[in-house]
């Protein structure tokens, strides 16, 4: 079977997704996002079965994934960037760290946390891989958390979601005091969701950080990080 190109992909994935097109669902999905974006009407159980039948990418480069990614974010409704996340998701192993900066590229257009939040996972299984040969991978991470867009500050808050026992905790409670005074929903609800993540493995260490530094955060953030603390 030959290997099928980013143009030929793109028109799959259209052929596949328009005839499920739902001009009444899409009104209140719209609404949901603010109305900042256009979509089609499809919900993510049919989009992702109507999807099934795409060839596998295994062979594809970064390249060539981040190129289709790239193809898929500029098209006008919103499903087709929930394809990108759901592609870039489940052929991760096939991308590096000097994949990211082309992530982050995606992170800053079109952002929302639907979007943002699906490649914050992307780079957090990328970030991780890594670290096993580059101990010094999550210097990125450094870099993203001063980056004048929030969007990327949020990806470099939550990149350690999911990690459990492999989480840098310094780095995680340094993160979360850099970004402590800044008034924005999504940063206050990104710290509170990442120590809420850590507490599921260390809960008395964060217990501990939450009471220690009570004052320099939002009462959002006190409560996201404290939900399943008692």
């Amino acid at each position: 079977m030959n290997t099928p190109t980013v143009a030929s992909l793109y028109t799959q994935v259209d052929a596949a997704l328009r005839p499920l097109a739902d001009a009444q669902q899409a009104v209140p999905m719209r609404a949901y996002m603010l109305d900042q974006f256009a979509f089609l009407g499809i919900r993510a159980a049919p989009r992702r079965q109507a999807l099934r039948g795409l060839p596998r990418l295994n062979t594809w480069t970064a390249h060539d994934l981040l190129a289709l990614a790239d193809t898929l974010w500029a098209a006008p409704e919103r499903e087709f960037q929930y394809v990108a996340v759901d592609l870039l998701s489940k052929y991760h192993r096939q991308l590096g760290l000097d994949s990211v900066a082309q992530l982050l590229e995606l992170v800053q257009r079109k952002s929302w946390w639907d979007t943002v939040d699906g490649l914050a996972g992307v780079v957090g299984d990328i970030v991780l891989r890594a670290r096993a040969t580059e101990p010094d991978a999550q210097q990125l991470m450094d870099a993203c958390l001063i980056h004048p867009h929030l969007w990327v500050r949020r990806i470099a808050m939550l990149h350690q979601l999911g990690w459990k026992a492999q989480t840098d905790q310094e780095r995680l409670f340094r993160y979360a005091l850099a970004l402590a005074g800044e008034t924005d929903f999504f940063i206050r609800k990104a710290i509170g969701w990442a120590l809420r993540d850590h507490a599921r493995t260390q809960p008395e260490a964060v217990r501990c950080f939450l009471a220690q530094h009570a004052n320099q955060f939002s009462g959002l953030t006190r409560r996201e990080a404290g939900k399943h603390l008692g």
